[in-house]
């Protein structure tokens, strides 16, 4: 899973992200621009205006699945 966080705020962002990290170094360059951040199952996605100097951070997370619990005990798999 990828995550881009801007200015303090996260987006979990479907793949690939070639061309949406394109779009945003591009918005950057050309001195500010909205860029369409795609939602991650559906929906519009959000549009942010990027600027030279705003914080943007990419992540890329490896989700396994989580633990299930257990219904006697309520106790993660991985407590056992």
């Amino acid at each position: 899973m990828n995550r881009l966080t801007v200015d303090g705020k996260d987006y979990f962002l479907p793949s690939p992200i070639d061309d949406l990290r394109d779009q945003i170094l591009a918005a950057i360059k050309a001195g500010g621009g909205y860029v369409n951040i795609p939602p991650l199952r559906s929906g519009p996605g959000v549009d942010i205006l990027f600027s030279p100097g705003m914080p943007v951070t990419w992540t890329q997370i490896d989700v396994g699945e989580s633990p299930s619990l257990t219904p006697e005990t309520g106790i993660s798999e991985l407590d056992l």
